[in-house]
């Protein structure tokens, strides 16, 4: 991949390269029985994607920080013995592939912590083609927070008006959209179309494939 491109792709991860959300709602889901604290599956969900102590806020809203602190170390335990099952999803080592030979910078824009990160690259063995790599060390607060998006544009060296982003959650939407990028959805993290639209999504697809199979007439498409 070139260091001199002036047009980048950022991409979420968890839901939208790798199908690893439903094993953080199962993480989650133990962690809080394990902390003492109960949470319907399906609020957990609604979550995913968010900055874990805003969904710690959001999701034990009365729960001391020493519960919450506890709940999260149970995530992580539990999360990780997820991590050996987990698996691409369709079309995601192509879109990155096809995304890079058009010239684009290809950016990893995720805060996942380094453990989870690894894993994830590790499964995607994409590293000739992409350019950039956030974590959750690049910044204080993750999505909705724009901040890893606007660290993912300067490691690219990237303008906002010459990126596109590409995510699962309504989180990948609006942290985008407060940079100025527009976010491409897809459905593989589990949150419908409408909402993604709602939230401010520029196109949405099933998945990766499928915005593969339409590139050309895609916001990616219209980048150059």
């Amino acid at each position: 991949m070139s260091d001199t491109s002036t047009t980048a792709v950022l991409f979420d991860i968890d839901g939208t390269l790798a199908d690893s959300n439903y094993a953080h709602i199962d993480a989650w889901w133990r962690a809080f029985r394990a902390a003492g604290e109960s949470v319907d599956a399906w609020r957990i969900h609604r979550a995913i994607g968010m900055d874990s102590a805003k969904l710690l806020e959001s999701l034990l809203p009365d729960a001391s920080d020493e519960v919450r602190d506890t709940a999260k170390q149970f995530h992580t335990a539990f999360y990780s013995e997820h991590m050996p099952q987990l698996r691409l999803l369709p079309g995601a080592r192509d879109l990155l592939e096809a995304v890079a030979g058009r010239g684009h910078a290809v950016v990893l824009a995720t805060s996942a912590p380094q453990n989870e990160l690894d894993r994830l690259l590790e499964l995607l063995d994409a590293e000739q083609w992409i350019t950039a790599v956030t974590s959750s060390e690049d910044v204080e607060q993750a999505k909705p927070d724009p901040g890893i998006i606007e660290v993912a544009l300067r490691k690219a060296g990237v303008d906002a008006e010459h990126a596109v982003m590409v995510g699962d959650a309504m989180w990948d939407v609006e942290s985008a959209k407060r940079v100025g990028v527009p976010c491409i959805g897809v459905m593989t993290g589990g949150i419908g179309g409408d909402e993604l639209r709602g939230a401010g999504a520029a196109a949405v697809y099933d998945d990766a494939a499928a915005l593969l199979e339409d590139l050309d007439a895609s916001p990616i498409g219209a980048l150059g």
